[in-house]
């Protein structure tokens, strides 16, 4: 089952320093409170999971 949500807002890339390509995009995940010890602070989404870029929104298939 597919859902649409917002992740947020593209904090950084990896880039592949040898093809100059985009190895993924990453996301701060949200939470309330900013925690010291919380283990995710970030979403790492790999370029194969984007489907389709456009001016506004990129849409991605991951899996929670």
């Amino acid at each position: 089952m597919k859902s649409c949500k917002k992740l947020g807002y593209i904090n950084d890339l990896e880039i592949d320093i040898c093809t100059g390509c985009v190895k993924s995009l990453i996301v701060p995940a949200k939470r309330c409170i900013p925690n010291f010890f919380s283990e995710k602070s970030e979403i790492i989404i790999p370029f194969s999971q984007i489907k389709q870029i456009g001016p506004d929104i990129i849409l991605v298939d991951i899996h929670e």
